[in-house]
């Protein structure tokens, strides 16, 4: 419930507005999730230039988001992520021992990487099909209903999890990581995830079978990246990557989830209905 008060009111509003708040709200969250990936890097020993590692996640965030656009740009993602690379050597090439250089280098480099998968979410909203004439969701257009399936599946995928695993119980696995993971959590999840993807993909006038394969797909991703992140604080070991929500931690808890999903969402889209 905290975490629905202080993440929820701003993501209503964004998809209500539409473009490009949803770019910006994405590109603010990238750059609160960065800087907090950063600090767990370097807390789990690794040297990182944090401050050009920030901005640098952004833009490459920024262009997964504006890859579709008919111009220049398109070049995007992949070329930014190039120049990143290279700008993050530069900056390493400070440190006076190369192997704290070399460290620096190859753990921003993983940060920026990281936390720009977050800019596949305008990406999605950009790439997806425009819903179908008369269906429930056509209203929306494409950028708010496909980013409407991705935030809902996550959701229901954390929630069914969570509901099902703390009742269930069972076996668990990936205890070296996460010691409160469990098979019949992950079912839950899964169940959930499906569902819900089956019935939004079906008001977006896609048949009901494209539904349930994105909903398991995108539940899968969302606990790999939950997980990601848990091996991540384990390293750094500590609980939570922040305090943006007293006692239940930072923003990076909040959308670990989605920088797995989020890439996965676009690309299976992309593939199927393009």
């Amino acid at each position: 419930m905290l975490s629905a008060a202080v993440l929820v009111p701003p993501l209503v509003v964004v998809l209500l507005l539409g473009e490009p708040w949803i770019a910006l709200l994405v590109l603010a969250i990238v750059a609160g999730a960065a800087w907090e990936t950063f600090r767990l890097v370097q807390a789990a020993g690794s040297p990182v230039l944090a401050i050009l590692g920030t901005v640098l996640a952004v833009v490459v965030a920024g262009s997964i988001g504006l890859a579709s656009l008919p111009n220049p740009i398109a070049v995007g993602a992949p070329a930014l992520a190039a120049v990143a690379i290279v700008l993050l050597a530069a900056g390493a090439l400070a440190r006076h021992d190369p192997r704290d250089g070399l460290a620096a280098w190859m753990a921003t480099t993983f940060g920026v990487l990281y936390a720009s998968l977050l800019g596949f979410v305008p990406a999605l909203g950009a790439l997806a099909p425009e819903p179908a004439v008369g269906s429930p969701l056509a209203a929306f257009g494409a950028d708010r209903s496909w980013i409407l399936v991705l935030v809902l599946a996550v959701w229901c995928y954390d929630s069914g999890a969570y509901l099902v695993g703390s009742r269930v119980g069972g076996r668990r696995f990936l205890t070296h990581i996460s010691p409160s993971k469990t098979y019949a959590g992950l079912v839950g999840g899964l169940v959930a995830a499906a569902l819900v993807t089956t019935a939004l993909v079906v008001w977006l006038g896609r048949p009901p079978v494209a539904g349930l394969a994105l909903g398991l797909l995108v539940g899968l991703a969302a606990q790999a990246g939950d997980l990601a992140e848990s091996m991540l604080k384990r390293g750094a070991g500590v609980k939570d990557s922040g305090t943006l929500i007293p006692g239940h931690g930072g923003l990076l808890d909040r959308v670990d989830s989605f920088l797995f999903a989020a890439p996965v969402t676009a690309l299976y889209v992309l593939a199927l209905f393009r």
